[in-house]
């Protein structure tokens, strides 16, 4: 059962009655559903573990359904935040919308078992007076400022507005909406979500008189202090234009040891026998970190596919193999460092490996790049240059990666 892999994955935080859930999931396929509002125009590898979590019921033969929150994406769920959220105009929401549509359906059977829904369909013709006649009746005020998520932005500094406050109406009657249209019995989502769902249970019993049921998962931590997800530059996206797939896999090789067995269990679609085999491999010889290689290489199968993981690895070997160089090795570098567009005469001249670092820039002048030779700071296609007179030759007749110190790296491309 599908309650017994997610405790396993150590992947459950808050759930309703266990054995009344357990009872509903034996007795057939249920329809659950997870919601992602479009505050941004990607997905993070934050949102993963939810969107996971609607994919591993789909494997266990349940029906998904991913909510793209257009509506509520309008106002911006409280849950923990310290300040409001800034509103998102018409025209950026539905750019954002579109954009994780298209990262949901990459991991759910959208067409056959699962589904998209956006909550704009259901609330943008309904009038304020219906809302509050219909839902605002539902749950009391009461209940509301007995939710964490609401009582921690009233303690906090900047307090919490209507609108905010109104979030939970709004993801609670999403709960209703499914439930009545689609037989939706079930909401799950992050931790931070409890409050919101349990809204959503009571709001279902209400109406209905019927029982519904939650579950949250715990939100990901790094065992080092850090925010998971975050990079020296920021989010990690799904998107592969706001996070480059090789940067991407260089995040995920980069995990703690502490953190490799959770990661791998909760961020991947690997069965907890085979985490099993992975981990005692990697604890075997843990300086070859076996379980990140492992870890960077499913997570980055699974949402850019195989052909991105072969060319991170490829980049990374380039960039840091310290082996021999090779043309597919240096084409799977371009888009990840800087890169000059050269002749490739250029090889062929007297000062070659002169003329090669002015024109890629990475040294400002002829006498800038003499020194930098001399002192011994200049590497092309991995070999160090001992002296200005030294040549070079384009791999494959294309390619020549020029380094200047330990960090410094450009592609120079022939006809490129």
């Amino acid at each position: 059962m599908i309650l017994d892999d997610l405790k396993a994955r150590g992947l459950i935080q808050d759930h309703t009655d266990e054995a009344a859930l357990r009872a509903r999931l034996s007795d057939g396929p249920i329809t659950v559903y997870s919601g992602f509002d479009p505050t941004a125009d990607s997905l993070h590898v934050g949102n993963l573990v939810p969107l996971l979590l609607l994919r591993r019921f789909q494997d266990h033969g349940h029906r998904p359904i991913a909510l793209a929150g257009g509506a509520t994406g309008m106002i911006g769920d409280p849950s923990g935040r310290s300040d409001e959220r800034n509103l998102l105009d018409d025209e950026t929401l539905d750019r954002n919308l579109e954009a994780i549509k298209g990262q949901l359906a990459s991991l759910l059977d959208i067409g056959g078992v699962a589904q998209i829904v956006d909550n704009r369909d259901w609330m943008l013709n309904k009038t304020a007076l219906e809302f509050l006649r219909d839902v605002g009746k539902l749950i009391t005020v009461n209940t509301m400022l007995a939710k964490e998520s609401i009582r921690a932005r009233l303690d906090g500094e900047h307090g919490i507005s209507y609108t905010e406050f109104s979030y939970m109406l709004l993801q609670a009657n999403d709960f209703v909406e499914l439930f009545d249209g689609s037989g939706c019995e079930m909401q799950v989502g992050g931790s931070d979500q409890w409050g919101n769902i349990t809204a959503g249970i009571d709001m279902v019993r209400r109406r209905f008189s019927k029982p519904a049921y939650g579950l949250t998962v715990p939100l990901i931590t790094r065992a080092d202090g850090a925010k998971f997800g975050k990079s020296a530059e920021g989010a990690v996206y799904l998107s592969p234009t706001k996070t480059l797939p090789y940067e991407f896999h260089q995040y995920f090789l980069r995990t703690d040891d502490r953190d490799a067995e959770r990661f791998l269990l909760q961020l991947t679609l690997l069965s907890v026998e085979d985490v099993g085999v992975i981990m005692g491999t990697h604890n075997a010889a843990p300086e070859q970190r076996h379980a990140q290689s492992a870890l960077a290489d499913a997570v980055t199968e699974l949402i850019h596919g195989p052909a991105e993981v072969r060319k991170a690895r490829l980049a990374a070997g380039a960039l840091f193999g310290g082996g021999d160089l090779d043309a597919e090795g240096l084409d799977a570098l371009r888009g990840i460092v800087a890169e000059t567009s050269v002749e490739g005469s250029l090889a062929t001249g007297d000062d070659a490996v002169v003329d090669l670092l002015v024109a890629t820039g990475v040294c400002s002048s002829k006498g800038d790049a003499r020194r930098t030779i001399e002192q011994g700071g200049i590497r092309v296609n991995g070999g160090r240059i001992g002296s200005a007179s030294d040549g070079f030759s384009f791999i494959d007749g294309r390619f020549a990666l020029v380094q200047r110190g330990k960090k410094q790296r450009h592609l120079a491309v022939v006809g490129a």
